[in-house]
């Protein structure tokens, strides 16, 4: 890595970091960056790279076990520093460094850590044979990469961070819970999206949908009927909020019956068979196991049209959907490259997956008064979501109420779940309100971030919020419509006005 010339006081500072020791990591390169020059190998967009500001860029390789290898990088602004570190998470199986989020973060004037939680590359076949590695994915490197990140934070400015925060969705999602409920230290304030939490769970049931769907050609829905499952959605549920817009404020009460979609005799187009009924009436509902304890909560009506939704998770042979269930069994729990889908029994599977891997990968302990008695957690989902189904994060809410009391959870914790968003963003809603750890910083009432910051910061907690619609050119997408984000467990209704204004809503009780 190329050290730019110019700023010799700064550069001296950032070098001599070089070869520092934490605990069981090194730093391996330390170097001053300017004007984005010899990033590379980061694949940063020109227009990120050109707006970076001078920075110390640290590579340091940690080796909790003999088994691993995690890459962690922190970047530290030159100057303007604004006394905080902002933790990056991961998405998916991991295996790569956030640079986008580490280049948003130094120049809001954040130092910034990320990790690629011990392999490079988001395939799941690291875990097979390496049950180390499987540690650092779940929770050993984030912590390391946080712990890590604010030493040499520290070392740099001569003196310590004042305040900590970590933001991610998915997986990420997971990471921050993970934090909150193993390393309350760690952390200040903690924006948790989307959050696959119950990650044995989670694949189990979804392992069960997609072998339902795929169970024979009759039971299969494809892409083309999306639109049709969507329009009997919207028809049976969509005016309950007051407006028929195409967005549900409410899924989880909509009580929409596939049933309704089943072809009438002589019927060909716009309806299902009834095996693929029975595939969607499971996709709705919760995984059970044998005793009916629910191992996943179903997914609710809304968006299965959307693009970037059903078309990329649940439909056809290669949804991601697939991808996660049998990677995960393939690598993790069977450890057989040969797995099929065809052979999963969910009791069976489900507990021999928790048995093994919950340990590690599961963060659904909801006993987080440690970290609430100092620290503020914001969870949010959209609704639509068709990766993680959205009322498992209800649960896990519920879950922290039920366990450390409505006070405490009023104080210290808040739920948003999103109407028409699909997987940490994007969908038909409103879903552009600050949660992507590298967006535009804006005010509290906007930005869910900054609402977090003033939280931990200032004590002022935040209320419901205004999430934005953007359309246009994707060069320079504009405002289209906003809405209200409504604090769990109330929902937006329609009062009445501009449809397209969140004022014309009002957050209600939800039922």
């Amino acid at each position: 890595m190329a050290q730019a010339d110019g700023a010799p006081a700064e550069a001296q500072r950032c070098t001599a970091l070089q070869g520092q020791v934490i605990d069981h990591a090194k730093v391996t390169s330390s170097a001053l960056v300017m004007g984005g020059a010899g990033l590379e190998e980061t694949k940063l967009p020109a227009e990120m790279t050109h707006r970076l500001p001078a920075f110390c860029r640290v590579q340091i390789e940690d080796k909790p076990s003999a088994d691993s290898d995690v890459r962690i990088e922190v970047w530290l602004p030159v100057s303007g520093w604004n006394g905080k570190f902002r933790g990056q998470g991961n998405g998916g199986f991991a295996g790569n460094i956030d640079y986008p989020g580490l280049a948003a973060a130094v120049a809001e004037g954040y130092a910034s850590g990320g990790t690629d939680t011990g392999h490079v590359g988001g395939l799941p076949n690291f875990a097979l044979g390496h049950p180390e590695k499987v540690k650092d994915f779940g929770w050993r490197a984030v912590h390391d990469m946080t712990v890590q990140s604010k030493a040499v934070a520290t070392a740099f400015y001569a003196k310590p961070v004042a305040h900590s925060y970590f933001t991610a969705c998915s997986d990420g999602g997971r990471e921050a819970l993970m934090e909150v409920e193993r390393f309350p230290q760690d952390y200040d304030g903690v924006l948790a999206g989307a959050p696959a939490y119950n990650w044995s769970g989670l694949l189990s049931g979804g392992a069960a949908g997609e072998q339902r769907m795929h169970a024979s050609a009759a039971s299969e829905i494809t892409v083309a009927q999306l639109p049709v499952i969507a329009k009997a959605a919207l028809a049976a549920c969509d005016a309950k909020d007051g407006l028929a817009d195409g967005i549900l404020s409410d899924p989880a009460h909509c009580g929409f019956d596939p049933a309704t979609l089943v072809c009438k005799e002589g019927q060909a187009d716009g309806c299902l068979t009834q095996p693929q009924v029975a595939t969607l009436r499971g996709f709705y509902s919760a995984k059970v196991d044998a005793s009916g304890k629910t191992i996943l909560p179903g997914s609710v009506p809304g968006a299965e049209d959307a693009p970037g939704g059903w078309d990329t998770w649940v439909a056809g042979d290669k949804a991601l959907g697939i991808f996660y269930s049998q990677g995960y069994f393939r690598n993790f729990v069977y450890e057989k490259p040969d797995w099929q889908l065809a052979s999963f029994d969910l009791s069976r599977d489900w507990k021999l997956a928790t048995d093994k891997t919950g340990a590690d990968l599961n963060s659904t302990s909801t006993a987080i008064q440690p970290f609430l008695s100092r620290g503020k957690l914001i969870l949010y989902h959209g609704w639509a979501d068709p990766a993680i189904p959205a009322l498992g994060t209800v649960d896990y809410y519920n879950g922290v109420v039920s366990t450390v009391g409505k006070t405490a959870a009023e104080t210290s914790t808040r739920l948003y779940m999103v109407p028409g968003m699909l997987h940490c963003g994007g969908g038909p809603g409103a879903t552009v309100f600050g949660q992507a750890e590298y967006g535009p910083r804006g005010d509290a009432q906007h930005d869910v971030f900054t609402a977090l910051e003033q939280w931990v910061e200032s004590g002022t907690a935040p209320g419901a919020l205004v999430a934005t619609k953007l359309g246009g050119e994707k060069t320079a997408p504009k405002p289209v419509m906003t809405r209200p984000l409504c604090l769990y467990p109330q929902v937006p209704v329609y009062k009445g006005g501009d449809a397209s204004s969140a004022g014309s809503f009002a957050c209600v009780a939800g039922k």
